[in-house]
């Protein structure tokens, strides 16, 4: 079964930095599109990032456009999320997403077109 697992949150300092790694099985992980969300408790999940296949498309929700930057490792079935200048606001909980859709163009922002989703983990930024 489709199985994603996140790695790499923990505590840091505002202004600095961590990678997340999302590590996917059990499906075609080259041909789909994957994402990154986040939620505070009590708050809708929020999309933060998203990319294509090949990555062609990359989308950012504003809020961290210029400080994170989405990748992916076909080979290694692996995406990560690169986080840079961590603000106090960025702490959530952050959840690896993939859109396992045949025939689907996007837009790849919104939580509904997401369709398999990791555990989530922890990232707090003290101020």
């Amino acid at each position: 079964q489709v199985q994603l697992v996140e790695s790499g949150g923990g505590v840091v300092q505002a202004g600095g930095s961590l990678r997340l790694s999302c590590a996917a099985s059990g499906f075609l992980f080259s041909s789909y599109t994957m994402g990154w969300f986040r939620q505070i408790p009590e708050r809708e999940r929020e999309f933060v990032a998203s990319i294509t296949w090949n990555g062609d498309r990359i989308n950012y929700a504003d809020s961290v456009k210029g400080r994170f930057t989405i990748s992916r490792d076909n080979a290694k079935n692996t995406v990560y999320l690169q986080m840079d200048n961590l603000k106090p606001e960025d702490t959530a909980v952050y959840y690896c997403a993939a859109v396992v859709t045949n025939y689907y163009s996007g837009p790849f922002r919104y939580r509904h077109e997401f369709n398999a989703w990791g555990q989530g983990t922890q990232v707090t930024v003290s101020s």
